[in-house]
């Protein structure tokens, strides 16, 4: 699929999910989205290579699932701050999550706030958290991509926000259906996630 710049507003708007498995109709109804594939190191190189060879947006929306074992399950929350728990230099004196010589804190608030829908904050890695690995991770809920398709958004100077629907977490994962239970209902509420954003550009409560 060839993705779409939603002109919202006179505003350049891509939207970018990580597979096909979380699209289903009520966001095909609304937009064409850039797939980024599954985890930090893809959905790095598929946002970097947008960016660099088409004409720059002016907001990325980075939404699909994400695991919590305190947030309810199948609500969209509006990403308020990133943080990459891959990241540990500190055997070398760094700060856990901080990149070594990358001049950023641990955790990066966004910039925008989309009014009516709960913030939470979140931490992006390449792994699957599941049951007592919640206790290890300082953030609301996790995902495998947010924090890498913010950092190619900053070094291309694109605000984004976070939007995401709570798939898994409130027990131990084990199967490939604990994940997709929720999807076609989290679909339906980004789907309306995605109105109230566009609203907002509309009326002036985002600013881009």
């Amino acid at each position: 699929m060839t993705p779409e710049v939603k002109i919202v507003a006179g505003h350049r708007v891509l939207y970018v999910m990580a597979t096909l498995a979380e699209y289903h109709a009520a966001l095909k109804a609304r937009f064409k989205p850039l797939i980024c594939q599954v985890g930090p190191v893809e959905s790095a190189l598929h946002m970097t290579q947008y960016l660099a060879s088409n004409e720059k947006p002016d907001l990325v929306v980075s939404l699909g699932s994400a695991g919590s074992a305190v947030l309810e399950q199948a609500k969209v929350y509006q990403v308020s701050s990133v943080s990459y728990r891959d990241m540990d230099a500190s055997p070398f004196g760094f700060e856990k999550g901080t990149t070594p010589f990358l001049d950023l804190p641990a955790e990066v608030e966004l910039q925008h706030t989309v009014p009516g829908i709960e913030p939470a904050t979140l931490s992006t890695g390449a792994n699957v958290v599941s049951g007592k690995a919640y206790q290890s991770v300082a953030a609301d809920m996790v995902d495998m991509e947010t924090w890498a398709i913010m950092r190619a958004c900053m070094v291309h100077d694109v605000p984004m926000i976070g939007l995401r629907g709570i798939s898994d977490g409130a027990d131990p994962v084990s199967k490939y259906s604990d994940w997709t239970k929720y999807l076609e209902v989290i679909d339906q509420r980004l789907g309306e996630a995605a109105d109230i954003l566009e609203a907002a550009i509309s009326n002036k409560e985002i600013i881009l």
